[in-house]
């Protein structure tokens, strides 16, 4: 910037020489009262479509590119960044991703600015880093088109072309047009209104593996240059970039060095020809024999990491398997390196987000790693460095998520809802008939059986999250001009990407109610519970008691006894009962409340509660080999928060008639001495048994992860003792583990190692 003559500006000048805009550098304001230089900050306005003077923004800070939440977002927030960017003023600001969805982190969130900041680290926020926004709520700006004296072009922002976005991979091969996904084919970038292809000159597997990695696919593979070279060459093409150089660890081509042709491009590229890409499918993407192929690779060993918790496919908080327990990592030094490295073991392409303090729930057990540091090259994530745990560094509040890129399927363009109150709910409509789309007709889905685990696919392919409700009956929906039932019999596990990778009756269609009142319906959420059952607390507090008969009339009532109760010469004689006290916990990012409202809540007159749910929990002793022996189940009569974990405050309490349910971060405790809280052993035999207790066991409430709300503990019982011991939640140990402990031989005395 050249000089000015007055004082004024030459104060200008020294504020704006602490920014860096696109093309320069420079040290923002420190943060709060210390003096010590902060990290580089630089800003840029991306996306499209847009003007020069508007877009979405991106700050670099910390060595890496990120966007700003529109939580809280202001005018005076936009003032200050316009100002960051060169221009005086702003005159309006964008909220939703107006301007398309960033990548990498989300740098700022609640930002809340007077409007006469010098750096946007001025205003208040939630510190850098801390968010709890997806892409999907990306802040832009649009600034007053003038620019603060001083400023030179070439630092202004970046021109319309020197920003990549959009990228595509375009299939040749007629058959590989109409199936997906699509692994190979010509690398365009969006131009303008249109495509653009990107000259191989210099091109090599680095950028093919960033090209496959944003595309959804963990690997790149050689492809055939001499079909696609006498292709190309009867087409008109319109290059845009060349001399693309990567590392291979970029999460977007973007992030790679490249450059644009200037002016007239018809003889660019003379030497070359359109850069060309193969994919390598994860296993859940891979088609025919090489399907089959990557199934029996699998089934030679467990993984050793896995995603929990994610509303779609590849995404979750990442667990690992250490010394036979799953465990999770703490979010130190999380970025978007280490996200990739996991995100393409497990089949999937790099990383769109790297997730930090538990954003998809927090896990129970133990923290395998901290601080992982991955250069993205590694094939696992255990080959990267990383700090083993303490105590002290991390809780589960810091547990690390991913959201990775995966290939585009088009389930989405086969299911639609109509006529409910939100895009998040109405009446299940599906598409069924050829694969040509112009063939497809819609239809309707028979609510015969179905519920929460169908609602849960429904809304993943849908992708609007969890599942809230599964609906049997929707005659309030009635909006759609969509009469006829296409699909029936629908039965899905819940980790299914369609409703057509579900059971069904397929053409046979099989509906005894085919009214349009009995479609099925769903709605959906953003966030779901997540309940677990504290399994060390089963452990420490089971024990025998032999309760006189005359004591259990109201357990009698409420079905709390085995049969052979009804025969016993009431009110003498006694039954034996395992008690135990039940801790669960809610881990999930939505309250769990019961289905039924509090108007249809059943008043029990001998124990003096309402019940909010039939079934809340089944107890279980079981053989060895999964008999059942004796069982038990429990009514939520009263869900309510018993504790909480610090910051978090308790909302609800059955006192009064008062509201059930178990809020995010708080537990319901259920004592050993309350009636009903055991299981009745009395005509079990002595021997070696397994205690099982579910949670939720119909599923009559919607949850993030249906794999955890199962718990087993081995047990012996001599006929007066009970000892119980390795307690565990059901998904909690590596396969191996597990079998060790189906085939446990059993307890020869009570000395438990």
């Amino acid at each position: 910037m050249g000089s000015c003559s007055t004082w004024a500006w030459q104060e200008l000048l020294v504020l704006l020489s602490s920014m860096w805009l696109w093309g320069g550098s420079a040290q923002p304001t420190p943060l709060g009262p210390t003096h010590t230089p902060g990290p580089q900050l630089k800003f840029r306005l991306a996306g499209y479509p847009r003007k020069h003077n508007e877009g979405r923004v991106e700050v670099f800070y910390n060595d890496e590119w990120g966007t700003i939440c529109d939580d809280d977002f202001t005018l005076a927030n936009a003032h200050v960044l316009c100002r960051h960017l060169g221009f005086v003023a702003a005159t309006g600001w964008a909220h939703s991703a107006k301007y398309g969805k960033g990548i990498g982190r989300i740098w700022l969130d609640n930002v809340n600015c007077a409007g006469g900041e010098k750096s946007i680290g001025d205003c208040k926020h939630r510190g850098w880093g801390n968010s709890d926004c997806s892409h999907e709520e990306d802040a832009g700006v649009i600034c007053k088109d003038e620019r603060i004296p001083g400023f030179k072009d070439s630092n202004v922002i970046e021109t319309e072309q020197s920003h990549v976005e959009e990228v595509r991979l375009r299939p040749v091969v007629s058959g590989a047009r109409r199936q997906l996904p699509v692994t190979e084919g010509i690398v365009e970038v969006r131009h303008k209104d249109g495509w653009a292809q990107i000259c191989d000159e210099g091109w090599d597997s680095h950028p093919s593996r960033v090209i496959c990695g944003m595309m959804g696919f963990p690997a790149e593979k050689k492809v055939n240059r001499n079909f696609y070279k006498l292709f190309t060459e009867r087409q008109q093409l319109n290059y845009l970039l060349h001399s693309v150089s990567c590392t291979g660890t970029e999460v977007h081509l973007s992030m790679c060095a490249f450059e644009f042709y200037q002016g007239n491009t018809s003889a660019a590229c003379g030497a070359g020809m359109p850069a060309v890409v193969s994919c390598v499918s994860g296993p859940l993407f891979a088609t025919g024999n090489a399907h089959k192929k990557k199934q029996r690779q699998q089934q030679q060993g467990q993984p050793r990491i896995r995603l929990k918790g994610g509303a779609k496919v590849g995404e979750g908080r990442v667990e690992v398997l250490k010394s036979s327990e799953w465990g999770t990592i703490c979010d130190d030094r999380w970025n978007l390196l280490s996200a990739s490295v996991v995100c393409r073991e497990l089949g999937f392409g790099s990383a769109k987000e790297a997730l930090t303090g538990a954003r998809m729930g927090q896990g129970m057990g133990p923290i395998h790693m901290n601080e992982v540091q991955c250069l993205g090259t590694e094939k696992s994530l255990w080959s990267c460095p990383f700090k083993n745990i303490t105590q002290e560094d991390c809780k589960h509040t810091e547990d690390a998520a991913v959201r990775c890129n995966i290939p585009y399927m088009g389930y989405e363009n086969l299911i639609r809802l109509s006529g409910g109150r939100s895009r998040f709910e109405g009446r299940v409509e599906v598409a069924v008939g050829a694969g040509d789309r112009d063939q497809l007709r819609w239809g309707l889905v028979c609510g015969e059986g179905w519920g929460t685990l169908e609602a849960m696919v429904a809304c993943r392919q849908l992708g609007l999250g969890f599942a809230n409700h599964g609906l049997q009956e929707t005659w309030y929906w009635d909006a759609s001009n969509v009469t006829e039932m296409v699909l029936s019999g629908v039965k899905c596990a819940g980790h299914e990407m369609s409703l057509s990778h579900c059971q069904h009756h397929g053409t046979s269609l099989n509906c005894r109610n085919t009214g349009t009142r009995f479609a099925a319906g769903v709605i959906c959420s953003e966030t779901a519970s997540d309940l677990l059952l504290h399994a060390p607390l089963v452990q420490e507090t089971a024990y025998i008691e032999d309760r006189p008969l005359h004591m259990l009339y109201c357990a009698a009532e409420e079905n709390c006894l085995s049969s052979s109760a009804r025969l016993a010469n009431w009110p003498y004689g006694h039954r034996r009962l395992l008690r135990f006290s039940s801790q669960i916990h809610n881990n999930g990012r939505a309250d769990f409340r019961p289905k039924a409202g509090r108007h249809s809540w059943v008043w029990h007159e001998c124990h003096r509660h309402y019940h909010s749910m039939d079934i809340f929990t089944h107890y279980d002793i079981l053989t060895p080999n999964g008999t059942k022996v004796a069982e038990g189940h429990k009514a939520s009569f009263c869900l309510e928060d018993t504790e909480c974990e610090e910051d978090v405050a308790k909302r609800y309490e059955c006192a009064n008639f008062g509201e059930q349910g178990i809020t995010v971060g708080c537990w319901d405790l259920y004592r050993h001495d309350i009636d009903c809280q055991w299981i009745d052993i009395t005509d079990v035999k002595p021997g070696n048994y397994i205690l099982q207790v579910v949670i939720n066991p119909n599923f009559e409430v919607a949850e993030s992860d249906f794999t955890n709300n199962a718990m087993k503990c081995n047990c012996k019982y001599d006929g007066h003792r009970i000892w119980v011991h390795s307690c565990h939640i059901g998904d909690a140990l590596s396969e191996e583990a597990n079998k060790r402990f189906e085939q446990y031989p059993g307890q020869l005395n009570n000395q438990i190692s």
